[in-house]
């Protein structure tokens, strides 16, 4: 290990796989600010404690990344570390930060080592810093089945979890990955050599879908097969969170179309299917047996999706026929029983859960919150789960305002045992009380920061149309 603390570097030794730090702090050290940062078992981490330690721990599990995805450093709340007034007012208010990266840099599919590392990082927090008197998980997307599984398999060690735009069923996630990915391929590039799982060229794959999908805006027959495809995962036309929702059908598929391209062909396809697949052991991704035709019926998009295609002239029963009629795809069983085993909460919950979700979330579609909440019905205590929804557009897209009216409201369930009032208009005046430096919200299409209203909202999301269970 090596650990780094205001500049100066400590070294350690790796003994057996175990660390050891040569001149760590001690408990004694939270006396005071500290900033730490190394590596654990090859996964670096960074570790923030205030001047004045209120007891509380916060372990943040970071999302998904794709391959070769560029570092922005090691984040400790949803928004990136160099504009987190999220870290900046908890830090504040005495709470202290800890993250782990993950071996291998963090990108790809993590939970396997997300679970393994964020272990390590709270021993060694509690043998260099000091044992919190409470421990919460919090996590973003697929970080957030990672915080959730965490809390179900170690109850002893968290006392809480919050989520951000939380896709806790990746395995549910991968097989609708698969199916979008299998529409495009099936009725845009029918005769494109695109390879979906047990990829051998992952570039090659990627651009064709990505060619074929570019060539499809261009027609109103294209645009209709596109809605089709979104469809499958109840993909919304909702891509900006600076934008209002878009109500001209032709804009609506357009931005569905940019979820599917840049989240589920360039982020979560070919590419991201060769590392997910080295990790598993094999293909865990399957469409045996699904029925296209019933799964537009249940989409929350097929209402959309038949206008489009009368708008084009389009015959839709033809193109379902052609889905039903093409080879489908098998899992290998041991991948899957991988994916079981590092990728899908059972819905306990030891320790109160609170969620925060936009309603226009496409890339970790809300449906997962319905999903979620079902688990928790079958194997929980649902008295311990609050979802709460921003309505708004693109991915994890919340200000620090609405991220800290979600972890307080957290803080206060586990020191009462009571939830405070979680209606929306209370949550959005209590986010605004926060201030209009705490207002801005990060758009991840553009990477751009604009302020924004807090904007928490009633919502019902629909089924999610993949479930692993």
């Amino acid at each position: 290990m090596h650990l780094r603390s205001r500049g100066v570097v400590l070294v350690g030794l790796l003994a057996g796989g175990e660390a050891a730090v040569a001149a760590a702090p001690t408990a004694a050290a939270a006396e005071g600010r500290h900033s730490y940062s190394g590596t654990i078992d090859g996964a670096e981490f960074r570790v923030e404690v205030p001047e004045r330690w209120n007891g509380t721990l916060v372990l943040y599990s970071h999302g998904y990344m794709p391959p070769g995805f560029p570092s922005f450093g090691i984040a400790l709340t949803n928004r990136p570390p160099d504009r987190s007034e999220t870290e900046a007012w908890l830090l504040e208010h005495g709470y202290a930060f800890a993250a782990s990266q993950f071996q291998g840099g963090g990108g790809g599919y993590q939970v396997e080592n997300g679970l393994h590392d964020q272990l390590a990082l709270l021993d060694w927090f509690d043998a260099h810093v000091g044992r919190p008197r409470q421990t919460v998980a919090t996590g973003q997307s697929m970080g957030a089945a990672i915080a959730v599984l965490l809390a179900e398999r170690n109850p002893h060690r968290f006392a809480g979890v919050a989520t951000v735009c939380g896709g806790y069923d990746p395995q549910g996630t991968f097989n609708a990955v698969l199916d979008m990915n299998f529409a495009v391929k099936t009725l845009l590039a029918p005769k494109q050599d695109v390879e979906l799982v047990r990829i051998t060229d992952p570039a090659r794959s990627t651009q064709a879908l990505a060619d074929a999908l570019d060539q499809a805006l261009t027609t109103p027959q294209g645009r209709a097969r596109l809605a089709l495809a979104a469809a499958f995962n109840n993909v919304t036309g909702w891509y900006s969170a600076h934008q209002p929702r878009p109500t001209d059908t032709t804009e609506w598929i357009r931005q569905q179309a940019a979820w599917l391209k840049n989240a589920y062909i360039v982020g979560l396809g070919p590419s991201a299917r060769v590392d997910l697949e080295r990790k598993a052991g094999g293909n865990p991704s399957s469409n045996v047996g699904i029925d296209y035709s019933r799964q537009l019926a249940r989409s929350s998009q097929s209402a959309l999706v038949r206008r489009a295609y009368r708008a084009a002239g389009l015959d839709l029963r033809g193109d379902l026929d052609r889905l039903a009629d093409a080879p489908r795809i098998a899992a290998d069983r041991d991948a899957v029983a991988y994916m079981y085993r590092f990728g899908v909460p059972r819905g306990r919950t030891p320790v109160p859960v609170v969620a925060l979700h936009t309603t226009g979330d496409g890339g970790a579609v809300p449906d997962q919150e319905k999903w979620y909440a079902d688990q928790v019905h079958r194997s929980g205590d649902p008295s311990r789960l609050r979802q709460l929804y921003v309505d708004r557009g693109m991915h994890c897209s919340f200000s620090a305002a609405e991220e800290i009216v979600a972890l307080r409201t957290l803080f206060e369930r586990i020191d009462t045992g009571r939830w405070p009032d979680t209606t929306p208009g209370r949550l959005s005046e209590a986010a605004r009380e926060l201030g209009d430096s705490h207002q801005l919200v990060l758009d991840f299409g553009t990477f751009q920061d604009a302020p924004i209203a807090p904007a928490f909202t009633r919502y019902a999301p629909p089924e999610f149309l993949r479930p692993s269970r």
